[in-house]
């Protein structure tokens, strides 16, 4: 197993070309899942774990990796109510999300396979909002789910969203009032902590679910205000991994029309890395931020606005 992982690094120069590998792994049973091999740190036979006491059902232990403690969850449990039992034949795929390590625990790792974004697809309308799925593929006529690691771990491990004052106060000497702020991630959950963090400042949002829907908005939006499009809408906040358009093509999309080149990018993703600040400047993006940390990211929202406002 440690061969399947040993040239993630190699597979960078997948970003930026709408392209990704998706590592597949099974939970209870034969329905293949899906995660970004981009999120993998690495993958391995479940280790010995340390309980701990009073953690949430979902926290099956602490795996001691070359000295770092990492906590495992149960995946299935999480995503089904049916956890994976006993952990002897189980494996662990270690990910990289939220600015922390953690280990997620699946019952087999199958393979991973090249994709283009644009095979995935949203999840199919009437599923409802109890679903961890961010997207769905098929492959070898295999419908193939991709569960939302972000959902899942806020559950488990909610992240603090509070905004400080100071962070507050330095958006007020900005003009608010006739100025939207477009936010395109395929993860509801993340989708609504910038909404609320925009809220606390007072800046509205319109929310998108993937790059093409904020690519077809945004030149919508062109053809209906003209000129006056880029000062209405200043700045976009965009995941990276998105069905049908990732986040470095929409950013390389949006500086290629001249009509939308001024609006600011900053790339908002739980991908972490050199790679990233490399593809920032590749792509034309203005930076690139970690989730989820609110007074940051509004810390860099206020500085584009500002930005936008004085040029």
């Amino acid at each position: 197993m440690s061969n399947l992982l040993n040239a993630v690094n190699q597979r960078t120069n997948l970003a930026g070309q709408n392209r990704f590998e998706l590592l597949l792994f099974r939970l209870n049973g034969p329905q293949p899942f899906g995660i970004n091999v981009f999120k993998v740190r690495e993958v391995i036979q479940c280790p010995q774990l340390t309980e701990m006491p009073g953690s949430h059902p979902c926290v099956k232990g602490i795996a001691h990796l070359r000295g770092e403690p990492v906590m495992v969850l149960d995946l299935a449990e999480a995503t089904t109510g049916k956890g994976i039992g006993k952990t002897e034949n189980a494996f662990v795929i270690v990910t990289e999300y939220n600015r922390s390590v953690q280990g997620f625990l699946v019952s087999s790792v199958d393979k991973i396979v090249n994709m283009t974004w644009e095979q995935i697809k949203p999840p199919p309308q009437g599923a409802g909002k109890s679903h961890y799925l961010t997207a769905v593929t098929e492959i070898e006529n295999k419908l193939v789910q991709i569960i939302d690691v972000e959902k899942v771990y806020a559950e488990i491990m909610p992240v603090d969203e509070e905004v400080s004052d100071d962070t507050k106060a330095k958006s007020q000497g900005l003009a608010l009032d006739k100025i939207l702020v477009l936010v395109a991630d395929d993860s509801a959950v993340a989708r609504n902590q910038i909404k609320r963090a925009l809220d606390s400042i007072q800046v509205k949002s319109e929310l998108v679910k993937d790059g093409q829907e904020a690519l077809d908005w945004l030149r919508n939006k062109a053809k209906e205000w003209g000129e006056t499009m880029t000062q209405r809408v200043p700045l976009l906040i965009s995941d990276i991994e998105m069905p049908r358009m990732d986040g470095y093509t929409l950013a390389a999309e949006i500086k290629a029309e001249p009509a939308l080149r001024p609006i600011h990018i900053i790339l908002h993703s739980s991908l972490s890395g050199v790679f990233n600040e490399a593809m920032v400047k590749k792509v034309g993006a203005d930076q690139f931020i970690a989730k989820f940390h609110p007074d940051e990211l509004l810390t860099a929202v206020n500085h584009w606005l500002a930005a936008s406002q004085h040029a």
